[in-house]
């Protein structure tokens, strides 16, 4: 996991802080929020009377975030830290990886000092820590304490257990609400001045990126962002159901089992559909050399007719803002997504989501109180704790909340700039997220607003982002691990179909596009494809079984 993906997974859940910014205040549906009362929803302190009570007694762990990149904030120093010491006495003691995350575990579990509890990936790295007997299973304390069961829901649950058929892992940011960014804009003033013409189905784009490279010679009609990421949202497109995480694994479910991508003749429409896009110069003609701040640049100077990707709410918002600021009739409307006709087009889904949202925390055997550690982990996603520590604590910039339990702002959050806030570092400290709560927050917030206060990012996704996006969930973790062999053959395979990605999108005819397909077929079965999807598949089908709570 990297700094990007991190990005890329809170994309959805950090606009909640922007979108305070135009926040509601008044009226709380006749229900204040008072962190003091004891029947406040969500709080540790009234449902657990044979459990550990935060606030009564202090405790006090040590916490390891197992990334390289990743530096935990001081505790007690932001205005959520320091409520949380105060009120419920608790106190973290940060342990820091110094940028070799690896090499930090190794040595901690060679030295048999492993922290308390400690945030990483789920996989292969939390089941060798609980292979060697180092964590503590988790069942117990989730049928004890109320959020995360409420939160979470038996199925996401299900799909945490290990082998042994125990709970060691509390996920962070999961959800059980669609989520995305993904998705399709066009340019407004090009849009109407070209008389609104029907842009449903690709029949339609593709008359539309016609006029537009007539009419606009120096604009891009169709931007697809770096690496030609947008193709992989285009691929939905063209079949029912279908997925771009397929087209990145380069393989896609078949019946009952994983098999290659090159054999899904969708796919293959969506490649000659994309290079004959490129090669009539309608697609963005350096999609495989520009950077992300390139692409930025185009759209907030207007040089782009339609875009496609799968961070369209953020790249449209950016670029929408700019505009917005030179002439108020200018920006990007957010689309409903593009559909071969024939198709339904509510069952084409630019966007997936992950019940199990981001990565977990472990609790290990270290812990000398793991059941206090667990109970300020639930407080945390639930909704008392979602409110202190995602948007700080009552008092600081809201102070009641409504009837669903969304925070309303106050007057200082209107008054305080963005970079002020942002140097609270409210979210460091958020690790066990609640997308859920904090998505309900947003968009009870959103709805409130004037329309010319609203977030177009949040809009995107409230009106068209989430309601195409499907749960991919049974999917979760079917890849191999990188060290083995199939995860060696899985890497070899990307490399390879990634450099005829490129040469397909390059292709000068409809019949190079198919033999170029052929050729990577052929490619990536002699790498030893084959064993890497039935991997895959076996991993799905327990996957399901767990879902099913079989």
């Amino acid at each position: 996991m990297n700094a990007r993906k991190l990005l890329t997974t809170l994309i959805t859940v950090g606009l909640a802080g922007s979108v305070l910014l135009a926040g509601c205040s008044g009226d709380n549906g006749g229900k204040a929020g008072n962190l003091s009362d004891p029947t406040n929803s969500g709080s540790n302190k009234t449902n657990e009377s044979n459990g550990f009570v935060l606030g009564e007694t202090p405790v006090s762990f040590s916490y390891y975030v197992h990334y390289d990149w990743w530096t935990t904030e001081p505790w007690g120093v932001s205005p959520n830290s320091k409520w949380v010491q105060d009120n419920l006495k608790v106190t973290v003691n940060p342990i820091q990886s110094g940028g070799a995350a690896a090499q930090k575990l190794s040595t901690m579990i060679a030295s048999k000092e492993l922290p308390d509890a400690i945030m990483m990936d789920r996989g292969p790295e939390v089941e060798r820590l609980r292979s060697a007997g180092a964590l503590v299973p988790l069942d117990e304390y989730i049928d004890k304490y109320p959020n995360l069961k409420k939160w979470a829901g038996e199925e996401t649950l299900n799909m945490l257990r290990s082998s042994d058929g125990k709970i060691y892992q509390f996920p962070n940011w999961y959800t059980a609400e669609p989520t995305g960014n993904g998705g399709w804009f066009v340019n407004k003033k090009m849009y109407a001045e070209l008389g609104s013409p029907k842009l449903e189905t690709t029949d339609d784009l593709y008359a539309y990126l016609q006029q537009v490279k007539s009419k606009y010679p120096d604009v891009v009609p169709l931007e697809v962002g770096g690496n030609g990421s947008g193709v992989e949202v285009m691929f939905p497109s063209f079949q029912e159901g279908a997925a771009g995480a397929f087209h990145s694994m380069k393989a896609y479910p078949n019946g009952d089992k994983f098999d290659t991508i090159y054999n899904n003749e969708a796919w293959k429409e969506t490649m000659l559909y994309a290079s004959k896009l490129f090669r009539e110069g309608l697609m963005t003609q350096d999609a495989m050399t520009q950077k992300d701040d390139q692409v930025k640049e185009k759209l907030a100077t207007g040089r782009v007719a339609v875009f496609v990707g799968g961070n369209a709410t953020n790249m449209g918002r950016e670029g929408h803002n700019a505009l917005k600021a030179q002439d108020a009739t200018a920006g990007y409307e957010f689309i409903w997504p593009i559909a071969k006709s024939g198709l339904d087009k509510n069952k084409v889904y630019p966007n997936g989501y992950n019940a199990l949202g981001w990565n977990v925390n472990v609790i290990t055997t270290s812990a000398k109180n793991p059941e206090a550690i667990f109970a300020y982990l639930d407080w945390m996603t639930g909704e008392e704790g979602t409110r202190v520590m995602f948007f700080g604590p009552q008092g600081l910039y809201w102070d009641d909340f409504d009837a669903d339990g969304a925070p309303i702002p106050n007057d200082k959050w209107f008054s305080t700039s963005q970079e002020e806030k942002d140097k609270d570092k409210l979210e460091a400290y958020v690790w066990s997220g609640n997308a859920t709560f904090v998505d309900k927050s947003k968009q009870k917030i959103e709805q409130t607003l004037p329309e010319d206060q609203r977030n177009w990012g949040a809009l995107a996704q409230l009106n068209i982002a989430w309601k195409t996006s499907q749960n991919m969930t049974q999917y979760n973790n079917i890849d191999p691990a990188p060290e083995t062999d199939e995860g060696i053959i899985n890497q070899q395979v990307k490399e390879t179909a990634d450099e005829y990605f490129g040469k397909i999108l390059f292709a000068k005819s409809d019949a190079e596009v198919l033999s170029l397909i052929e050729e990577a077929k052929k490619t990536t079965t002699g790498l030893g494809f084959d064993k890497v999807n039935e991997f895959r598949t076996a991993r799905w089908q327990e996957n399901l079984a767990l879902i099913s709570g079989k």
